[in-house]
């Protein structure tokens, strides 16, 4: 397949989905363990089962294959948020008890705590946010979709990513800049 084959795909042949599998499968799979860990081999299976069951609504000259495809696994991760705010939540906990420990012999006593609540304050920050905020942010920097291909897969305007993305880095910003003052 050429490049553009590869981006914009027909999908009316099933048999694309295996090379699309092949393609893309990866990419996805490693997005979706990094939002819900082991939950992410059943959310790629039912991925592409939603992506093969609804091919005939994938327009080409709309968006590529890539972005839609992410598209289709955000909706099927919002159905398990509820989770991933309460995973968040239990890191900021165990962030701040007095019973965590790294094993890293050349990180200070301070370095860990500092890290620790570090990593506290921001798994709060992400738990806390809305859903719409946390999903352009995670798809940007954990899918590293660009900001037109996240406004694909959450079907919204570029312009509406970017007032998020920048919510966001405020948000971050201010959490990072409190931990220094």
């Amino acid at each position: 397949m050429t490049k553009t084959e590869w981006d914009r795909p027909n999908l009316t042949d099933p048999a694309v989905f295996g090379s699309l599998f092949d393609r893309h499968g990866g990419d996805l799979h490693r997005y979706l363990a990094r939002r819900v860990g082991p939950a992410a081999d059943d959310l790629l299976s039912e991925t592409f089962l939603v992506a093969l069951e609804r091919r005939h609504t994938y327009e080409p000259t709309r968006s590529v294959v890539r972005a839609w495809l992410f598209g289709i696994a955000t909706n099927l991760l919002r159905r398990h948020t509820a989770q991933e705010v309460h995973t968040l939540r239990l890191t900021a906990r165990a962030a701040a008890s007095a019973n965590t420990h790294v094993d890293a012999p050349d990180i200070t006593v301070a370095e860990r705590v500092d890290a620790q609540d570090t990593m506290r304050r921001l798994a709060g920050a992400l738990a806390e946010m809305p859903v719409g905020d946390r999903d352009v942010l995670l798809l940007f920097s954990w899918a590293e979709l660009s900001f037109a291909e996240v406004a694909v897969a959450l079907d919204i305007p570029v312009g509406t990513v970017r007032s998020r993305m920048h919510r966001v880095r405020k948000v971050l910003r201010s959490e990072l800049l409190s931990l220094t003052a």
